[in-house]
């Protein structure tokens, strides 16, 4: 089962579409990076997932689920970067006023997390630093024992240090409970630490899905001639280029991992960082899961 499916999914709000045409299908058991810059329609997919928007048009399931129901709501915690915590109430306040909300609700784990991380139960909400108040939310999510965790940028405000540390206390909370995941982030760097599989997005259209092992080895990044450009372009399919002087750099999609590099150009493996800008900049281009992939009924209209 997919964690996440969505068919012609589209919300617009008065005359702006925030998202058009998804077709996509998040598979279960991976961490997913969501990546997009502002205004690229994250924050909307999401909210449809956690079933506080309604879509204009198209459908989408959570875990076979419908966004909203009963089954989805017991499934899923949602943790975004304006997480409902109350500054003037304690800590411990915050564990039990979310424990009345959730049918399932694992007491001695949150309370444990607290103490491991050093988050006093009596200190106020207010009082707690930005990564404190982070952990809070995390713990109120993974106590409610979901089988997927939405995140909508939830590190946005932490410095350097704080973002490496919940990081880390997340991949511990995804090893222990075989946690699916779905991550925003505009910080690439912060994906590539955690994420398996990676999704695009921009102008509210989706560019690239997949496995992040899987997209890597079908990019390559060619160093070349500005003059033999046009011949190259026959020969590959060019996702992105920037012209130097007569220098060329570009990103291309190749055929099939491990095929031969065309003559003439250096060519070098693409990075995570790589794939993310030269899809962002060409929004054009579109990399969409292939037949191996879980994909709904019918398939994406644009595939690799």
């Amino acid at each position: 089962m997919n964690a996440i499916e969505c068919r012609g999914l589209a919300k617009r709000y008065r005359h702006t579409w925030a998202l058009r045409d998804c077709d996509l299908a998040v598979p279960s058991d991976h961490v997913v990076g969501l990546v997009g810059p502002n205004g690229a329609g994250k924050t909307t997919l999401l909210n449809i997932a956690a079933g506080l928007l309604r879509p204009t048009a198209g459908d989408l399931t959570v875990l076979g689920e419908r966004p909203g129901s009963d089954a989805a709501r017991d499934s899923i915690a949602f943790v975004s970067q304006d997480a409902p915590l109350y500054a003037h109430l304690p800590a411990g306040a915050m564990l039990r006023l979310a424990e009345n909300l959730n049918v399932t609700w694992d007491r001695d784990r949150a309370l444990a997390r607290l103490a491991d991380l050093g988050i006093p139960l009596d200190r106020k909400v207010g009082a707690l630093s930005g990564g404190q108040r982070a952990q809070l939310a995390l713990t109120i999510a993974v106590a409610k024992r979901p089988r997927l965790l939405i995140m909508d940028e939830p590190l946005a405000s932490l410095d350097p240090l704080a973002r490496h540390e919940f990081m880390g206390s997340l991949m511990a909370e995804v090893v222990r409970d075989g946690l699916s995941v779905l991550f925003s982030s505009q910080i690439v760097g912060e994906l590539e630490r955690i994420a398996d599989y990676l999704v695009v997005i921009n102008d509210g259209r989706l560019q690239l899905a997949g496995g992040v092992d899987d997209l890597l080895a079908r990019h390559r990044i060619l160093t070349g001639p500005v003059a033999g450009l046009t011949d190259l372009a026959q020969r590959v399919d060019v996702v992105h280029v920037r012209e130097a002087g007569a220098q060329a750099y570009l990103l291309a999609r190749i055929s099939a991992p491990g095929a031969a590099d065309p003559a003439g150009w250096r060519s070098d493996p693409a990075g995570l960082e790589d794939l993310v800008l030269g899809y962002l900049r060409a929004p054009g281009a579109r990399m969409l899961p292939g037949p191996a992939a879980a994909v709904p009924a019918g398939g994406p209209a644009v595939t690799s």
